[in-house]
């Protein structure tokens, strides 16, 4: 019988279509991917992908055989989500959340609650792409709206204000002159974003960004205007509300669990914490 591992690493070259991909995924060298797969591959006595230049090519056989993996994985995830449930406050709880909201908001309240969560090994991932609970990538994900996946439970924790911003200066010179600071692809389409680009119309961004803590140092350096977070300028002096904007832009802030790993007693006691942070911060956060 192959090991589970090897079909792990079969699977994710086929959905990278390459070497580098699989092993940027899963984290390890190109090598450990080559030597697994190639052990797939003896195991069985048959050639998985055709080894191309530049990517890695599934062959009649290898494709036959995403299925079956596939369904292998997912038994395999089941059975990790249920260990984790059944285990103790000990271990590690995996948090995925936006960056700057996991940095300035949630970081800062941890640090004064490490009381309530000893023996918990806390590994928070600052991201804006959303993680994939039925895969395990986290154990807990915050997101800004809520969940549409099929098969998680979602608790809705409050909600979360944006407004436009400006170093004091631009106020004082005609609208015509603005310039803005916002998202770049893939988070264009959110909707304060969106607000900010009917707002800036035919006027320029001079600055685009993945990374809200880049748009807010660049808008507190006077480069433009920026629709930001209320708890990310709360005790900013170098930042005023810009007069005429319609709004705020009000996003939902939602904690979500796969239904397996909810019963972990770790993962309920985080879920919990971060709620009452949620709740204890309202007043900034809207």
């Amino acid at each position: 019988m192959p090991a589970w591992d090897d079909v792990r690493f079969f699977l994710a070259v086929a959905r990278e279509g390459s070497l580098s991909g699989a092993a940027r995924t899963l984290q390890v060298e190109h090598s450990t991917v080559a030597r697994r797969v190639g052990a797939l591959e003896a195991s069985f006595g048959v050639r998985l992908f055709d080894r191309l230049p530049r990517s890695w090519a599934l062959t009649s056989e290898g494709a036959a055989l995403i299925a079956p993996a596939e369904r292998l994985e997912h038994e395999g995830l089941a059975f990790g989500r249920a260990a984790t449930s059944a285990t103790s406050l000990q271990g590690t709880v995996r948090i995925s959340a936006p960056p700057v909201f996991a940095s300035q908001f949630l970081v800062p309240r941890l640090a004064r609650r490490t009381d309530r969560w000893k023996g918990i090994d806390l590994d928070l991932v600052g991201e804006v792409r959303t993680a994939n609970l039925h895969r395990r990538e986290a154990d807990l994900s915050l997101r800004f709206m809520r969940p549409s996946e099929p098969g998680l439970a979602a608790r809705k924790l409050g909600v979360l204000s944006f407004h436009v911003f400006a170093a004091p200066a631009w106020l004082a010179r005609a609208e015509a002159e603005w310039c803005f600071l916002g998202y770049g692809n893939p988070l264009s389409d959110v909707p304060h974003q969106q607000l900010l680009a009917r707002m800036a119309g035919d006027r320029p961004f001079i600055l685009k960004s993945n990374d809200l803590a880049a748009i807010h140092r660049a808008c507190r350096d006077g480069m433009g205007l920026a629709m930001l977070p209320s708890f990310l300028v709360h005790t900013d002096d170098g930042l005023v509300k810009v007069p005429g904007v319609d709004g705020p832009i009000l996003r939902e802030i939602w904690c979500v669990v796969h239904p397996d790993v909810r019963r972990s007693p770790r993962v309920r006691l985080m879920a919990d914490l971060i709620a009452e942070l949620v709740a204890e911060g309202s007043a900034i956060l809207a």
